[in-house]
């Protein structure tokens, strides 16, 4: 018994049993439901790489909640496997000796765990990309950062941004550094003349409003001085006044995490204001916020009639996204970057909560006190159920090859005439 590949085995069952509750790996964020106006694609690399690609995408897609269960349950269950595997050989040592070891095997626990993040946030690898069913229809990230941006990595270039968002199939992103203008500028001079032929980088910043931290569209082009000089905080009377021209007011978007008693949406034409709230924001802290508090993002936009919106909140780490913000735009493939500029802020301005979907990668959501100690069983069912048939194929490669080498390595070590 104690020689059959469990692991192999349980990995197995999960393969077999997930396949009878297979759900699609995207959603309608709002509604939780079938999202029928786009697909995910899986390249062949990303395919290939199945196991990998599904674990380091979860991973990547879990909130801070789910990052400290993870790292508490792995190591707290490596240490007692590992315990439990050599309790005889523990036991015949002294209490110090044994100290040592239990904390020799959290040390290890703990390395593995930094060599996961590492991989999932630094080597690149295939990506999962967001293909829309219309063309007519745009996918947008309206939070992206450079490293012109306090925060972001110190190579993440504006090109790097381009190619990140275009693996993982958006049309469109805003850079909306923190107090430059910089990465925005390089990445809007770069772009193509027609936007159907490669991914645009649209201007915005992310500054200070009334205590919470929102995304101005087009600041830099369109409305110059609403900010103050250190590009931190808005100017709310040079705000106000930018807003008097219906159909011309400056686009705002509430970012999360934040306190979301003081959005401060717009009241409507001529009006200076928040126009649109991210329902997904693909900071660890962002998408625990996201989840706890669907419901209430919900109702804010719903009763100001503001537009959802999903942010990838990406500073040069990782390699999934989390969500992608759809938008109803005829024509918008073969018009110059201006002109889908001017129409994206025109239909967040006018459509109002009806102006956009955001969908939303699946992962089981166990940020609540009752579900977060469960998260490790509930997570990896939840990314076993979104397997497609091809991945689960290579799944079923993978463990065959795997358990076969270790097959091959263990009768390498077994001494002659040892059964």
């Amino acid at each position: 018994m104690r020689r059959l590949p469990w692991l192999a085995l349980t990995i197995l069952a999960l393969l077999a049993f997930s396949a009878a509750w297979a759900i699609d790996p995207i959603r309608d964020a709002a509604t939780g439901g079938v999202m029928a106006d786009a697909t995910l694609e899986r390249s062949a690399g990303y395919v290939l790489l199945a196991p990998i690609s599904a674990i380091l995408d979860t991973v990547t897609l879990l909130s801070v909640r789910q990052h400290l269960a993870l790292i508490a349950t792995l190591v707290l269950g490596w240490t007692a496997w590992w315990w439990w595997s050599r309790r005889e050989r523990d036991l015949a040592v002294t209490p110090g000796r044994r100290g040592v070891r239990i904390a020799s095997r959290v040390g290890i626990a703990l390395a593995m765990l930094v060599g996961l993040y590492a991989v999932a946030v630094m080597v690149p690898r295939p990506m999962a990309a967001l293909r829309t069913v219309s063309p007519e229809v745009l996918s947008v990230d309206f939070h992206a950062h450079t490293k012109y941006s306090p925060d972001g990595r110190w190579n993440w270039e504006p090109e790097d941004v381009r190619r990140w968002h275009h693996k993982a199939g958006f049309d469109v992103a805003y850079i909306a550094d923190h107090r430059t203008f910089d990465g925005a500028r390089e990445g809007w001079a770069n772009n193509p003349s027609q936007a159907g032929t490669e991914t645009l980088l649209l201007p915005a910043i992310e500054a200070v409003w009334q205590g919470e931290h929102v995304n101005i569209l087009d600041a830099d082009r369109m409305y110059n001085g609403i900010l103050d000089a250190s590009l931190r905080d808005v100017d709310t009377e040079a705000l106000r006044l930018a807003s008097l021209v219906p159909g011309n007011e400056p686009v705002l978007i509430e970012t999360i995490p934040g306190n979301l008693s003081k959005v401060a949406a717009a009241k409507g034409r001529g009006t200076a204001g928040v126009r649109a709230i991210e329902l997904i924001d693909g900071a660890p802290r962002g998408l625990a916020q996201s989840r706890l508090e669907r419901a209430r993002i919900l109702d804010i936009a719903d009763s100001a009639n503001i537009a959802l919106v999903a942010g990838s909140d990406h500073h040069g780490w990782g390699h999934a996204a989390s969500g992608w913000t759809l938008l109803l735009l005829p024509g918008w493939r073969a018009a110059p970057p201006e002109e889908v500029s001017r129409a994206i802020a025109a239909t967040l301005r006018s459509g109002g909560r009806g102006s956009t979907k955001v969908v939303e990668r699946y992962v089981a959501d166990t940020d609540d006190a009752v579900l977060l100690p469960l998260t490790v069983p509930l997570v990896a069912w939840g990314m076993f159920r979104t397997l497609s048939l091809d991945e689960r194929v290579v799944w079923l490669a993978w463990i065959a090859a795997l358990v076969l080498l270790s097959r091959v390595h263990g009768m390498r070590r077994r001494r002659p005439g040892e059964p």
